[in-house]
């Protein structure tokens, strides 16, 4: 009750100061946090993961990377025009890609486990830029902070001087590394969202989307032995829900690589 009773109180405020479009999609989200401030402490975060985390020797990766990043960056440039992009392959067993704000994305070494062309890795490090666009830490930081007493005073006084009363704690718990690397993780209409902006994304850098079908078989390959939660407990729609809803944006993302001019010759990379 006091969780929707400040969301009530806040509802002016969030209209008139806390929206934001998301590419692609067009749907009006809510931001009341400082956009600079976030890309601050992402890229602060970012040095810490590299600290913490030891960058992989494999050549072959960390070039494989470079490029696959470098030509999606050039497609979400209007998306992102402020961004220090740096791709970063992380010497790390477990099968795990993120994005944060300013351009800052990890690749740990598992994940050429399931996606060994350009053209697959393409749509992993697609879906994680997608998340970024679409400023899903944003939306999520906001809404914690909406819904709660400490949060409320922070965003109003945030809307009033100009700082969005950020916690450094806060943002990395929205990012979540207070539990790991593996938190990285956002609720599962998000990631449908991120599934989709993502094969526009690499469809339009001439990439082809029936690669992300193949990379989530692949994952659910990995891992379909692993025990998962319920369906409602999960932060991402099971692996066979994903593959549906990419098969049903297939057309439309075909369209795009019709119209990127561009072809990508598969690159594997062992």
């Amino acid at each position: 009750m006091k969780a929707r009773l400040a969301l009530v109180l806040l509802a002016p405020l969030l209209l008139l100061a806390g929206c934001y479009q998301v590419p692609v999609t067009g749907r009006r989200a809510m931001n009341l946090v400082d956009d600079k401030e976030v890309t601050k402490m992402s890229v602060g975060m970012f040095e810490e993961l590299k600290k913490r985390y030891r960058p992989s020797r494999n050549q072959a990766h960390q070039a494989q990377l470079q490029r696959v990043g470098s030509r999606l960056a050039k497609v979400v440039f209007w998306d992102m025009p402020d961004a220090d992009w740096e791709f970063v392959v992380f010497d790390n067993p477990q099968i795990n890609a993120f994005a944060m704000a300013g351009g800052k994305v990890g690749v740990f070494t598992g994940i050429f486990r399931i996606a060994k062309t350009d053209d697959q890795l393409a749509s992993v490090i697609a879906h994680e830029i997608a998340h970024v666009t679409a400023k899903h830490v944003h939306e999520k930081l906001s809404r914690e902070l909406a819904v709660s007493t400490v949060g409320t005073v922070g965003v109003i006084g945030g809307l009033a001087g100009g700082a969005s009363g950020l916690a450094v704690d806060a943002l990395a718990q929205v990012y979540g590394l207070t539990t790991g690397i593996g938190g990285f993780a956002f609720d599962r209409e998000k990631e449908r969202e991120a599934d989709y902006v993502g094969l526009m994304y690499m469809a339009r850098a001439g990439y082809d989307p029936q690669a992300a079908v193949k990379v989530m078989e692949a994952l659910e390959a990995e891992t379909g032995k692993d025990p998962m939660p319920p369906a409602l407990l999960s932060t991402h729609p099971s692996h066979p829900e994903r593959i549906l809803k990419l098969m049903d944006a297939m057309p439309k993302a075909l369209e795009e690589l019709a119209r990127s001019g561009q072809v990508a010759n598969p690159i594997i990379v062992r």
